[in-house]
C-alpha cells in the first residue's frame, strides 16, 4: 500500500453554509472557537419568512460545526413572526442572545434579549416580553461592550437607535435615543430629511454591526437602500458624532438584494462575514452566509472587500483520531441537517452522488487501521466512500451500512482502512446506494 503524505493548505469555499439557508451572520469569539449566530430563510419562501436563529462554529475557519437552532419564535410568549438578524455576547458567565421579531403586543416589530449558560444554549427569554417595543424599524440589533463595562444596543432600519443597557444587560435608563443622521457622517440626513431628487453619496438603511478597534468606533451597515452595498462609518465616541468613511463592499453579483455584516478578529486574523443568494436554489429570499478574510489599512480604514467563492484559508487542522460530528463540514452537496433533543444535530437526506467534504484533516505520521461511523436506516442502507482530496480520490476505506430498523436507531460500523495515509488532507465522505430514496443518517466518524 503506497503512503499518501501531505496536500496543500485548505481554503474555505463560499457559502460557508451548505444544508440550508442562513442570513445575517454575527460572529462571536469564546474560548479558542468562533461562533456565528444566524437567522434562517425558509425553502421556497417569498418574503423574509424566518422562524428561528441557528448557531455554527469554527476552530480552523474552513470546517464549520452545526449547532442547530437554540432559539426560536415560539421561546418568546410575545412573539409571532419573523425572526430576524440577531446577535449574541457573552458577559460575565452568560451569553445574551439579541433578536428581533415582530410583537403580539404592538403589532409592530420589537427586540427581545434571551439569556443562556453556553454559546450553544439552551437560550431562554430573560424578560417575558420585549426589551424596546413599539416600532416598525426596530430590527436588526448589535450590541458591544465597550472597555469601561458600559454596553450599548444599537439597532434600526431606516433611523439608527440606541440605548446604554444596565449592567444586567436585559434592561436600561432612560430613553431610547435616535442617531441624528447627517452627510458627513452617513453620506446623507436621515430619510426625512433627504431632499427629493438630489444625490448624496450614500444613505445608511439598516443592519448595523458596532464594534471598537484601537480606540475607534466602528458602525458597519447596509446601506444605499435597495439593493443593498455594505459601508461603514467611524467615531472617537461610542455615541458618535460620526463620520462616513466610504464603501467596504460594494455592488456586486452576489444574487441577492440585501446585504448584512459582521466583523470580528479571530486567531490574530481579520474576517468579514456577509450573505450572498449564491446556494442552488438561492436569492433574495433564499441567502446564505460567506466569509472574507482581510487586513484593516495602516490608519485603521477598512479596505474594499470584494465577494469571492474562495473564502478564508484554514488557521487550523482537525485531528481525524477522535469523534467529529458528521454535521463538522467545509462543503457539502445533497444533505441537510436535523437535530432532536437526545440526538443532537446530525447529517440526513442522504441520497445517492450525495458527499460531504472536511477540510485540513491531520493525519500525522501514524497511518490509521480502521474508520467508523455512527449511522441510522429504516430501509436498506447504503454505503460511504472515503476518498482523499477530491470526490473521486484514492479510497480510503468503504464502509456498509445496513437498515437499522429506523432513521435514529444508531449503529456504530467499523471498516479497515484500505490505503496508509500521512499529514494534512481533505478528506470527502461520498454516499452511494440505490438511486432515488433516501439512504441512511449519519452522527459521527473517526478513525483508529
Amino acid at each position: 500500500m503506497m503512503i499518501y503524505g501531505p496536500a496543500t493548505m485548505a481554503l474555505a469555499e463560499n457559502p460557508i453554509i451548505q444544508t440550508c439557508f442562513t442570513t445575517d451572520p454575527a460572529p462571536m469569539v469564546h474560548g479558542d472557537r468562533l461562533y456565528i449566530y444566524t437567522g434562517h430563510d425558509e425553502n421556497n419562501a417569498d418574503f423574509f419568512w424566518m422562524q428561528e436563529w441557528r448557531v455554527y462554529s469554527t476552530t480552523d475557519m474552513v470546517n464549520w460545526t452545526d449547532h442547530g437552532s437554540p432559539l426560536a419564535i415560539e421561546d418568546f410568549s410575545w412573539g409571532d413572526d419573523r425572526a430576524w438578524a440577531p446577535q449574541c455576547v457573552e458577559r460575565d458567565g452568560k451569553f445574551y442572545f439579541y433578536v428581533p421579531l415582530h410583537s403580539k403586543l404592538s403589532g409592530t416589530m420589537a427586540i427581545g434579549v434571551a439569556v443562556g449558560d453556553s454559546p450553544t444554549g439552551p437560550f431562554k427569554d430573560a424578560l417575558g416580553h420585549p426589551l424596546v417595543d413599539g416600532s416598525w424599524d426596530y430590527i436588526d440589533p448589535t450590541v458591544f461592550v465597550d472597555d469601561d463595562g458600559q454596553a450599548y444596543l444599537y439597532w434600526g432600519n431606516p433611523e439608527i437607535y440606541y440605548v446604554k443597557l444596565n449592567p444586567d444587560m436585559v434592561s436600561f435608563d432612560g430613553e431610547v435615543k435616535k442617531i441624528i443622521q447627517t452627510e458627513d457622517g452617513f453620506g446623507a440626513p436621515g430619510p426625512k430629511e433627504r431632499v427629493e431628487g438630489k444625490k448624496y453619496r450614500d444613505n445608511y438603511t439598516e443592519g448595523p454591526w458596532f464594534f471598537k478597534r484601537d480606540g475607534k468606533y466602528y458602525l458597519v451597515y447596509a446601506a444605499g437602500g435597495v439593493p443593498e452595498h455594505i459601508a461603514y462609518s467611524m467615531s472617537d465616541s461610542p455615541t458618535g458624532p460620526w463620520k462616513y468613511m466610504g464603501e467596504i463592499m460594494p455592488l456586486s453579483d452576489t444574487n441577492s438584494f440585501t446585504n448584512h455584516s459582521g466583523i470580528i478578529d479571530y486567531k490574530g486574523k481579520s474576517y468579514f462575514f456577509y450573505h450572498t443568494g449564491k446556494l442552488p436554489g438561492g436569492g433574495g429570499f433564499a441567502r446564505s452566509v460567506a466569509v472574507e478574510p482581510f487586513e484593516y489599512n495602516p490608519d485603521g480604514t477598512i479596505p474594499v472587500i470584494p465577494p469571492t467563492d474562495e473564502g478564508a484559508p484554514s488557521v487550523g487542522t482537525l485531528d481525524p483520531m477522535r469523534r467529529v460530528e458528521a454535521e463538522t463540514m467545509s462543503w457539502s452537496k445533497g444533505v441537510s441537517t436535523e437535530m432532536n433533543s437526545k440526538t443532537g444535530v446530525y447529517v440526513s437526506d442522504i441520497h445517492n452522488g450525495d458527499y460531504i467534504k472536511v477540510s485540513s484533516v491531520d493525519f500525522g505520521s501514524v497511518s490509521p487501521a480502521k474508520f467508523g461511523a455512527s449511522v441510522a436506516s429504516a430501509l436498506r442502507g447504503g454505503t460511504i466512500e472515503v476518498r482523499l482530496d477530491a470526490v473521486d480520490g484514492n479510497l480510503v476505506a468503504t464502509l456498509e451500512v445496513p437498515g437499522t430498523g429506523g432513521w435514529e436507531e444508531w449503529r456504530y460500523i467499523e471498516a479497515p482502512a484500505l490505503m496508509k495515509v500521512s499529514g494534512v488532507h481533505d478528506l470527502y465522505f461520498v454516499f452511494k446506494g440505490r438511486k432515488g430514496p433516501k439512504l441512511f443518517n449519519f452522527d459521527y466518524w473517526n478513525f483508529k
